[in-house]
């Protein structure tokens, strides 16, 4: 199954849609004992997530068979430092301690244009010398548009890269980006696959600052609709079919959602053509500029 669990509401309380805030303790041993069940193997969290690491920490076992992926912090200077380097390996360190682990499968770095910053290039030396002390398997990238992509394939050795791709933001798959990752063998995480809930909400819960695409979302329900669809399974059955991609990061709040997606994912739904609502506008796609 390329389904993944995404812990950002394990630590805090995020999505557009989220109802239920932050997830309790109780309810996160629930999700990861249904994960287990259903071979569910792979876990994203950050370090940036709140409490989400130190909650998984506190649920998994040092011996445990999941894949835990964390990511870097934020360096906001004009350029990266000696400074950067320590907190870089502090941080990945200080996340181990806190998720119970010896080592982990992947690190990737959170803000790829931190990367091309003058000296940008000593954050990647960090990560390779972590892996190289198996401290990790895989290190990466999580990225937030196309141009970085070709940037990091010129310029970088890696493993791993996470995406943001769904129904309304299709760029990556449009404009080829993907069949170029997968050629140079890149393991591709899917993220963002519900634009933050918004793909799933009803149409008259949809806040004002989406108006410029409300016609369009409008249409997409309506085909859906009449395709006997429901809005989880149209956003996880889109993805679902592109093959290069190799994990579905899921944000869950209960173990009910988490049997809702997983349901989903199973179900065989009718191919259909959702090209006609892609959306180019950078305002709706990418959840930093959204104005709520």
């Amino acid at each position: 199954m390329k389904l993944a669990i995404g812990t950002a509401q394990f630590g805090l309380s995020y999505g557009i849609s989220n109802k239920h805030g932050q997830t309790s303790l109780k309810e996160i041993k629930e999700i990861l004992k249904t994960t287990k069940k259903y071979n569910i193997n792979l876990i994203d969290t950050a370090s940036l997530y709140g409490q989400s690491e130190e909650i998984l920490g506190k649920c998994l076992n040092k011996d445990n068979s999941f894949k835990i992926i964390t990511k870097t912090p934020y360096f906001n200077g004009p350029e990266i430092t000696s400074q950067d380097i320590i907190q870089l390996r502090t941080t990945v360190t200080t996340s181990l301690k806190k998720l119970n682990q010896k080592s982990i499968y992947g690190i990737l770095i959170h803000n790829t244009d931190n990367l091309f910053l003058k000296n940008g290039e000593l954050l990647l030396k960090e990560l390779k010398k972590l892996k190289n002390e198996s401290l990790v398997k895989k290190i990466g990238f999580s990225i937030y548009s196309p141009h970085q992509i070709d940037s990091l394939l010129d310029s970088f050795e890696f493993d791993i890269i996470q995406i943001p791709i769904n129904i309304l933001d299709q760029r990556l798959l449009i404009d080829g980006h993907l069949k170029k990752l997968k050629k140079s063998k890149i393991e591709i995480h899917a993220r963002s696959i519900f634009l933050q809930g918004l793909l799933l909400m009803p149409l008259n819960e949809i806040p004002s600052f989406f108006k410029p695409i409300y016609n369009k979302l409008k249409e997409y329900h309506n085909k859906i609709r009449y395709n006997n669809i429901t809005p989880l399974q149209a956003a996880i059955g889109f993805i679902k079919k592109i093959k290069e991609i190799d994990y579905i990061i899921i944000g869950i709040n209960n173990k009910q959602q988490l049997t809702e997606n997983i349901n989903a994912y199973k179900e065989k739904i009718k191919k259909i053509d959702f090209k006609k609502f892609a959306c180019f506008n950078e305002q709706i796609i990418n959840p930093t500029n959204w104005k709520l």
